[in-house]
């Protein structure tokens, strides 16, 4: 790589000098005296030898949003939309900039941060998944599995509460990116070993004082940095974006698209009218054009998760309800982001669908009538909506589903493994 901090380089060797000889199992131990088996680190003259980035940090503070997110577009005739734009978390003491978001990259795609050197962020949300798994549960640093299925995080920073996990349990997403270094299952570490293990490692500091102007490793700062990245995970070149900028309306129909994705757009956007004579969208449960959880209906931040009548009782996983404590809350799970939504299955938080149009099934003919079923989702007299779709509106559905995936933003290279293998 192409090192544009030349400058810290004799202030730097001398510290990955330093850190060597650790005890934990991620540092680098030379040994003059013995040759290197092949997949033994390798001491280097350049900290950042193991790593690919760009002399000019990658655009993550600055990402260009198009209208159709940053504007309301939607008509009278929705309960509630408001643009992406509105629904931003980004606290103001954790602005996402080049160089943080740089680091939350390493940090999110670094093995080195578990256990035993085997798992990183990224090996629970892949970005060509998603920034999710294709397993129905993860598997952690030594094997065990995860309880809930891996949730995709692209458009993240549009979640308007700022909580997350399904069961809202972190309160920000500053929170939330520590929690799985410290599972017992998933990366076995506490914050001290993080740390450590960060600090041992010869390409940390320069990020680090790039990121915020001294070399010091906290993991406040590991957050920080992790959250940024993340945030800046937003999708915007997909082919549901491209099309949308060629009209003023989500709802019109889209010169770019098939008459059969159009149709599956409508079925997704306008109420539909039930046998029973009410109405009922898709929309009212993934708003915005971020296609993201609904908002409170307070507009203050409390819970935004939902239950969709999976089940018409809770057994063993109780959602949002283990958090807070309330019985309301029982069985409601967060609303993920439809975007890129075709290329990451399994669906739902336990991963029970393998499928779209299992996905479709429940909704058209299957939502249960559990206690704290999503308003949304039930009728003025009580039962469960079913949206009756025919096997035409099914297969529109998918079609239009389809075009919220964002091939050009997974594949670009800033969210991508910098690591050289």
């Amino acid at each position: 790589m192409k090192l544009r901090l030349q400058n810290f380089f004799i202030v730097f060797l001398s510290l990955s000098l330093l850190a060597c000889g650790g005890e934990s199992s991620n540092t680098i131990e030379p040994d003059n005296n013995a040759s290197a088996e092949p997949n033994d680190p390798i001491e280097q003259d350049d900290p950042f030898a193991q790593l690919n980035l760009p002399d000019t940090p990658f655009n993550y503070a600055n990402i260009e949003l198009p209208e159709h997110l940053t504007s309301n577009a939607f008509g009278a005739q929705f309960m509630f939309q408001r643009p992406a734009s509105d629904l931003d978390n980004t606290p103001a003491h954790n602005p996402i900039t080049d160089a943080g978001a740089t680091l939350g990259r390493v940090l999110f795609f670094d093995k080195k941060l578990s256990a035993n050197g085997s798992v990183a962020c990224a090996s629970c949300h892949l970005p060509a998944h998603g920034f999710s798994d294709p397993k129905v549960l993860s598997e952690g640093f030594d094997g065990g599995l995860t309880r809930r299925h891996s949730m995709g995080l692209v458009n993240a920073r549009f979640y308007f509460t700022g909580k997350f996990f399904w069961d809202e349990r972190a309160a920000a997403l500053e929170d939330q990116v520590l929690m799985p270094f410290q599972d017992p299952v998933e990366m076995g570490l506490v914050l001290a070993e993080l740390e450590e293990i960060v600090s041992n490692q010869a390409y940390y500091p320069p990020l680090f004082e790039q990121a915020f102007g001294d070399s010091d490793v906290s993991s406040e700062r590991i957050s920080f940095a992790l959250a940024q990245f993340v945030r800046s995970l937003v999708s915007t070149t997909s082919r549901y974006d491209v099309a949308r900028a060629q009209v003023s309306s989500p709802t019109a129909d889209f010169p770019a698209f098939t008459a059969q994705e159009n149709l599956g757009k409508d079925l997704f956007f306008l109420p539909r009218v039930l046998e029973n004579g009410e109405r009922a969208n898709c929309a009212g449960c993934h708003v915005s054009e971020a296609f993201v959880g609904p908002v409170p209906n307070d507009g203050v931040g409390s819970t935004i998760a939902t239950n969709n009548g999976l089940d018409a009782i809770s057994n063993d996983d109780l959602g949002v309800a283990e958090t807070t404590g309330l019985q309301r809350d029982t069985g409601k799970f967060k609303v993920p982001s439809l975007r890129n939504i075709a290329i990451r299955p399994p669906y739902m938080h336990d991963g029970r669908f393998a499928t779209l149009d299992e996905v479709i099934d429940h909704y058209s003919t299957n939502i249960q009538n559990h206690p704290q079923l999503a308003g949304p989702l039930r009728t003025d007299s009580g039962e469960p909506v079913q949206f009756a779709f025919s096997e035409e509106e099914k297969a529109a559905l998918v079609a239009f589903l389809n075009t919220l995936t964002d091939d050009e933003m997974l594949t670009d290279e800033k969210y991508n493994d910098p690591f050289i293998e």
